[in-house]
């Protein structure tokens, strides 16, 4: 399809292609309109309304034109790359002055790795006390005062209601009590 752009050098309306493309290409008439929007969404041919006629057209500069720009935007993406792994082969050059393998420095990763060893079992041992801690023991009873609170607000909430049943509707206390499943010796917690 490009092919006949680029021989004519000539601006086309969708009919004239669909005539073209079969006999001098041999593409199928039925597929020449897809191609050619698939052409137009690429950006490799360009198309115009003008007045109630869609016209079709590439010419070969522009083809030669946007593989220049290509050219240069992945020559200057490569000149960067090759930059950012110039500057990383010097970094991993300078981290390994003082790394050099001896003996001093064996002997002081394996120190290392022993007292993160240990780290970590102290770590652990902490964590068995971690309930006699005193800040934990302190947190646990404003959570237990919070709780209390809040049961105590219920409670209120439940004996307010049934205060408000028995004078609306008369009923007893023991009546409500069951049909709400409450039980007798329901009270607050002191």
């Amino acid at each position: 399809m490009m092919e006949i752009f680029f021989e004519t050098k000539d601006v086309f309306q969708l009919k004239d292609l669909e005539k073209i493309a079969p006999k001098e290409k041999g593409i199928t008439s039925m597929s020449v309109k897809e191609i050619l929007q698939s052409l137009v969404d690429d950006g490799m041919v360009d198309t115009d309304r003008i007045g109630t006629s869609n016209y079709f057209w590439a010419f070969p500069s522009k083809a030669l034109h946007a593989r220049k720009r290509k050219l240069e935007e992945l020559e200057s993406q490569f000149a960067e790359s090759s930059q950012k792994k110039e500057a990383l082969e010097k970094s991993i050059e300078k981290s390994k002055i003082g790394r050099e393998d001896t003996a001093d420095r064996a002997a002081l990763l394996k120190e290392l790795a022993a007292l993160r060893q240990r780290k970590e079992q102290l770590k652990t041992e902490i964590d068995k006390y971690r309930e006699c801690d005193p800040d934990v023991v302190e947190e646990m009873r404003q959570t237990n005062q919070v709780a209390k609170e809040a049961a105590n607000r219920w409670t209120d909430n439940i004996f307010s209601i049934k205060s408000w049943a028995k004078r609306k509707f008369g009923f007893e206390e023991s009546r409500i009590d069951k049909g709400f499943g409450i039980p007798e010796d329901l009270d607050y917690i002191d």
